[in-house]
């Protein structure tokens, strides 16, 4: 449940910041587009729509496999998920810092040319990018993947969604209480360990397949120290790959992993040293 309304706040608040920059720039009066909002809340509304037939379909496709079928499907789905918190993290990082000029400037050249439908693909396909994510996302984490969705669940979503509009009206007020900048550093490294623990459980699915071989079965044993089958102890792995005894692949996977992260950060902060030095 934690893991649930963890994904749908950050990927909330993400939507809400593209959104709100989009909302703010057009309703300004001094840029005398107010004629481009109905284009943008039906861009909204198609992105919803496109994510949430995503997250049936996947729902729905899980009910019509069987068997080993289904196994490999959901072990295949996780991954993704994790493979895509990755990229979407450096995703952010690169294009973080130039989002809002970039969205101003395709609003600027859509209202110079009197082409609000310009705006509507615009919304659609960033709400829609955001929303699939957190469809692929929750199904990696098993919303859905029996073919229904307890009503906890559930209500991890609308919890989540209520956290996300609230965390989106304080970091409005600026620095009074915490930035943009403070908020996509921590959730970055929650996002990292996030997939961390998703390529952990896609692992473990893999070996009880036969798809890879453990190497060992079990290197140690840390159950006294914390036990990943307790409720907390749960909670640990799933957010950050924890594993109390762990097979030797876990290990390695995870350890490549992490110097693969380290690797990413490195190239990722180049241009950013470069420039400051230029």
């Amino acid at each position: 449940m934690g893991q649930v309304m963890f994904i749908v706040w950050r990927e909330s608040v993400e939507a809400l910041l593209v959104a709100g920059i989009l909302h703010a720039w057009l309703a300004n009066p001094e840029h005398g587009a107010r004629k481009g909002l109905p284009y943008l809340w039906a861009g909204v509304a198609i992105g919803v729509l496109a994510a949430v037939g995503l997250g049936a379909a996947l729902v729905g496709f899980t009910e019509v496999l069987s068997g080993d079928a289904q196994d490999y499907f959901q072990t295949a789905m996780v991954l993704v998920a994790a493979v895509l918190i990755v990229q979407m993290v450096f995703w952010m990082r690169r294009h973080g810092r130039t989002l809002k000029r970039d969205m101003e400037s395709s609003l600027k050249k859509s209202h110079d040319d009197a082409n609000w439908w310009g705006v509507l693909v615009l919304v659609a396909l960033a709400i829609a990018r955001e929303g699939s994510e957190t469809a692929i996302f929750l199904y990696g984490i098993g919303f859905g993947q029996s073919g229904s969705v307890p009503m906890s669940l559930w209500l991890a979503v609308l919890i989540g969604l209520g956290l996300a509009i609230l965390t989106f009206w304080l970091l409005q007020l600026g620095g009074r209480i915490f930035s943009w900048r403070l908020f996509f550093k921590v959730t970055e490294i929650m996002l990292l360990f996030l997939a961390a623990g998703l390529l952990m459980f896609g692992l473990d699915k893999l070996i009880s397949l036969d798809l890879v071989p453990p190497i060992v079965d079990q290197v140690w044993n840390m159950s006294a120290l914390l036990d990943d089958a307790s409720p907390f102890g749960n909670l640990v792995a799933i957010l950050t790959g924890y594993r109390a005894h762990p097979a030797l692949m876990n290990l390695v996977v995870y350890a490549v992993y992490w110097v693969f992260i380290w690797g990413l950060l490195r190239h990722a902060a180049a241009p950013a040293k470069q420039a400051k030095t230029a």
